[in-house]
């Protein structure tokens, strides 16, 4: 050992040496640790195939919500009912009903009602073959096949069923009771008395 002195110039160069060798020892243990790493993990795919985004197979229209109360021995339940109608925008359609204590609950229990009950009519260049007229308990409804650029003259849920059945033409009148769920059963019940084109005369070929 040097009896030498130390001068305060000596500690801060002794000091900077110290931190140097200090940072370097930190540097090769994080350059190991991350090569052990590396080794162990398995490279990273940035590519999504396979990966789809769901599509919905039907568009939803809600016709109303209703509260309902039910009397029981205990008392009064309060629940709330959802009428809704569901299409493909192919000629397939289906009214749904469903009754919860959540107006989501409701809607799921409407909804998959809808899907039990689905029909299919023909659908002739966005509207229909001929004219239909249906009846059903103090209801009654007209249905007349229109021209393209037409659009849908109708009101109530009769329009909402048209739209999510996939019909762009079409001309309709309604009689009776203002029901919507009434009013949407004969709309219904019309359509699915519809007769596939190639048993009758087109619309569209009439000049």
């Amino acid at each position: 050992m040097s009896d030498t002195p130390k001068t305060p110039e000596t500690e801060v160069v002794e000091a900077e040496t110290v931190t140097t060798e200090v940072a370097q020892e930190t540097q090769k243990t994080q350059e190991n640790t991350s090569e052990k790493g590396r080794g162990s993990r398995k490279p990273r795919r940035n590519d999504r195939r396979g990966i789809r985004e769901e599509v919905k197979e039907f568009q939803e229209e809600i016709l109303a919500i209703d509260r309902v109360t039910r009397v029981t021995a205990g008392g009064r339940q309060l629940r709330f009912r959802v009428s809704m109608v569901i299409g493909d925008g192919k000629g397939r359609v289906g009214l749904g009903i469903g009754k919860a204590g959540e107006v989501q609950g409701a809607i799921e229990k409407a909804l998959r009602d809808a899907r039990k009950n689905l029909i299919t009519f023909p659908i002739v260049d966005g509207t229909i073959a001929h004219d239909v007229t249906a009846n059903f308990k103090s209801s009654a409804i007209f249905i007349h096949p229109a021209h393209p650029g037409t659009g849908i003259i109708a009101g109530g849920s009769a329009r909402k069923v048209f739209a999510v059945a996939g019909l762009k033409d079409v001309i309709a009148k309604q009689h009776g009771a203002p029901n919507t769920i009434t009013n949407t059963r004969v709309t219904l019940k019309a359509l699915q008395s519809l007769k596939p084109s190639s048993l009758t005369r087109s619309f569209s070929k009439v000049k």
